[in-house]
């Protein structure tokens, strides 16, 4: 079902304390009110891995431990990220722990196909874990929650997905977005390590050929190291060949670099008229959300639901059909018309406040 203007919860009320796994993602600290009283979010564990990637305080979850549940204190326990590389026979553990503590278990469906995996068959097996067992599932759009109507008889909750940018720096984009419109038009991809639901070449020909015919326009590739590099772990030979040449020869710019900190990734996108996502399958997008926070004009896969979660542009790519001509005439579009898809700073206030009552709500719902 998805969600109405709901009040907010009773002042009076006890702050329920709450387990959001994890409580460090962007997403989950932008679930929290604005300035106002709410759920307590435990702050994630420290998992004591030495290998963890850089700045990744909460990975691997130390919450999906079922000891660190059967002991830890909360009312409710709200999964969202970080099961992928979960035992199903240990998640099923867990929601055991939590249903013979009495403590609610809330999952958001994020994802019905794991971005990160070729093969589906874990993420599934996980799924058929998780959802059966929630107490209430929450997902981003009517589509997602349609399959998860179709797949498991359940009933999800859409509650949309909140901003990525923070409203600060969201604020200043809007400010400056208008001095730029005299700028050649950029196109951006950004092929990050290459996930798994990432096919580049399929449509970089054709994206490379459709700019090169636009007057004042560019295409900026961007991606990390590791997929470039000589030595990189993800290094793709053939990849790098075609981006270095189409560089050389001024059809594109190529943009070799580390992981962006968040600054420098605002900077990035707020600087596209249009960004493409290469994706081949998936199901949501926060990058999508990070664009819309920056009024960056979105092209989107038809495959998962990005054209739920909110006005962006489309063409054919689902994994077993790529459509050229879609590609083509979308970003044809984007640079004649110069939408404006973006969501406002007003628009994106209510939405978090509307997104934050729905989780207090919700909370008090399953704790009763």
């Amino acid at each position: 079902m998805t969600i109405a203007r709901t009040r907010e919860p009773r002042s009076e009320a006890p702050l329920l304390t709450v387990a959001s796994v994890p409580s460090g993602h962007v997403y989950v600290r932008h679930l929290a009110p604005l300035g106002g009283r709410g759920a307590v979010r435990l702050p994630d564990p420290a998992p004591g891995d030495p290998d963890r990637p850089a700045g990744a305080t909460w990975w691997p979850p130390v919450m999906l431990d079922p000891e660190w549940a059967r002991t830890a204190d909360f009312d409710v326990f709200h999964l969202h990220f970080g099961f992928d590389a979960c035992p199903p026979d240990r998640l099923e553990r867990l929601t055991r722990v939590l249903r013979g503590r009495g403590k609610p278990f809330v999952f958001t469906v994020h994802d019905l196909r794991n971005p990160h995996h070729d093969d589906r068959r874990l993420h599934d097996e996980q799924l058929d874990v998780l959802v059966p067992a929630a107490d209430a599932l929450v997902t981003l759009t009517p589509g997602a929650a349609r399959e998860i109507e179709a797949r498991w008889g359940r009933s999800a909750t859409v509650v949309p997905h909140p901003h990525v940018v923070d409203l600060h720096t969201m604020s200043r984009a809007l400010e400056v977005r208008p001095l730029w419109r005299h700028r050649p038009f950029r196109v951006g991809l950004h092929l990050k390590s290459l996930r798994a639901n990432m096919d580049p070449m399929r449509i970089l020909p054709t994206l490379v050929e459709t700019v090169a015919g636009l007057d004042d326009a560019v295409v900026q590739v961007n991606c990390h190291r590791d997929i470039l590099d000589a030595d990189g772990a993800r290094r793709d030979a053939d990849l790098s060949a075609w981006l270095r040449r189409e560089a050389a020869a001024g059809r594109l710019e190529l943009v070799v670099h580390d992981y962006f900190s968040d600054d420098d990734l605002w900077t990035y996108l707020a600087s596209l008229d249009l960004s493409v996502l290469p994706y081949t399958f998936g199901t949501h997008s926060g990058w999508l959300e990070a664009c819309r926070d920056l009024q960056t004009t979105v092209l989107a896969p038809s495959c998962g639901y990005y054209a739920d979660q909110g006005p962006i542009l489309t063409y054919t790519n689902d994994g077993e059909s790529f459509d050229a001509e879609s590609l083509r005439g979308a970003v044809v579009r984007a640079y004649d018309e110069r939408p404006r898809l973006g969501a406002t700073l007003d628009e994106r206030t209510h939405q978090r406040r509307e997104v934050a009552r729905a989780h207090e709500r919700l909370y008090r719902d399953v704790s009763r």
